[in-house]
């Protein structure tokens, strides 16, 4: 119980959940602040410090602004009724997130789903709606977080172009890390202004606490401000957790740091491992990392001979993703160090050879 590990299986993605500006940022806000408000945003939950944060969002992203949520699951609950009715379309990558799921069962809009970064299916669905459809919204994560693919956003985005639809993309696994200066997706695929709608979340990279938002134009905001049911009718985000994502946003504004040390923490996990023989999937650039074992029990096994090893990882197999694909999903983290990737490079290596993974 009292042995130290390695964790290669959280969304610290920037190292910054223990971050001592982020804490004496919290600290300060909870002083001064409180606790908690007790109110929704529309009553008596909103401080100077809200808005704030809302406006350095929407900056950081380039939108006119941007709404808060308690979560992204939030956000993508309360997006897809607000913003659609029954004469609209709503086209969804075949493995997005269950909350983009769950949000378009919300809504009475037409729904249809096209095969994973099938361009080509995508297309089809488009002309098919062309002329049924009053607003079509293509929806897709930006980062795929069981298997570290990157979505194919600019063809995504010129699909949208030529057939006048809009695009919504759930940047969760790529907020604040992915791209030179750590915009997400969009920049990292170059069309950060033709991504109409980001829902991403607090909870992960930016701070690791809780919190999500929406950043898109001035009229889908206040569109959302008036009718987003989980954005009504929940409690407003507490001041400690707003005052230390305001200092996160300082932070990447003043450096690429972090950024730049979790790409280079990624790309020695992801060539040293493939060298040594694992097939690791996913964009390389992706801090998702899956070693692709195959079998259920091998990867639990395997998880559990690493843990011995000091290096704290888990084994997802059916039905969180598909029969026959089991792997263990690495997560590198900007507080790593590279000594420390090494460690758990290492300490693959070793179970692969024991397990006959690798020879």
């Amino acid at each position: 119980a009292d042995k130290q590990v390695l964790n290669f299986c959280a969304n610290n993605y920037l190292g910054l959940s223990s971050h001592p500006r982020l804490i004496e940022a919290a600290h300060k806000a909870l002083d001064e602040r409180g606790y908690g408000l007790s109110s929704v945003r529309f009553i008596c939950g909103t401080q100077d410090i809200h808005k704030e944060l809302e406006r350095a969002i929407a900056e950081f992203h380039g939108k006119d602004d941007a709404i808060l949520y308690p979560s992204c699951f939030d956000a993508n609950a309360g997006i897809f009724e607000a913003l659609l009715g029954p004469e609209d379309a709503v086209i969804s990558d075949s493995l997005n997130h269950a909350s983009l799921i769950d949000g378009i069962r919300l809504c009475k809009a037409q729904r249809h789903r096209y095969e994973h970064s099938d361009l080509n299916d995508l297309e089809s669905i488009l002309v098919k709606t062309y002329d049924t459809a009053r607003n079509r919204l293509i929806v897709t994560d930006g980062v795929f977080s069981m298997d570290g693919d990157v979505a194919k956003l600019q063809d995504i985005c010129d699909l949208a172009e030529r057939y006048d639809a809009q695009v919504l993309v759930d940047d969760c696994h790529a907020t604040g890390f992915l791209g030179k200066t750590g915009r997400g997706s969009p920049e990292l695929c170059g069309c950060e202004p033709s991504v109409d709608i980001i829902n991403t979340t607090l909870g992960k990279a930016l701070g690791g606490a809780t919190g999500g938002y929406t950043a898109a134009s001035q009229p889908i905001v206040d569109l959302l401000r008036q009718r987003s049911r989980p954005y009504l009718f929940s409690n407003t985000l507490t001041p400690s957790v707003v005052g230390a994502s305001l200092e996160t946003f300082r932070i990447l504004n003043e450096s690429n740091e972090q950024v730049e040390k979790l790409a280079a923490n990624v790309t020695l996990f992801r060539n040293k491992m493939k060298d040594a023989g694992f097939t690791i999937s996913g964009d390389n650039a992706s801090a998702i990392a899956p070693v692709m074992l195959g079998d259920a029990r091998l990867a639990s096994e395997f998880a559990d001979d690493l843990l011995e090893l000091g290096i704290y990882v888990i084994g997802f197999s059916y039905p969180v993703v598909p029969k026959d694909q089991a792997r263990i999903r690495v997560q590198l983290s900007a507080a790593h160090s590279q000594d420390e990737v090494q460690r758990a490079i290492d300490a693959f290596i070793k179970v692969g050879k024991e397990k006959g993974v690798i020879n």
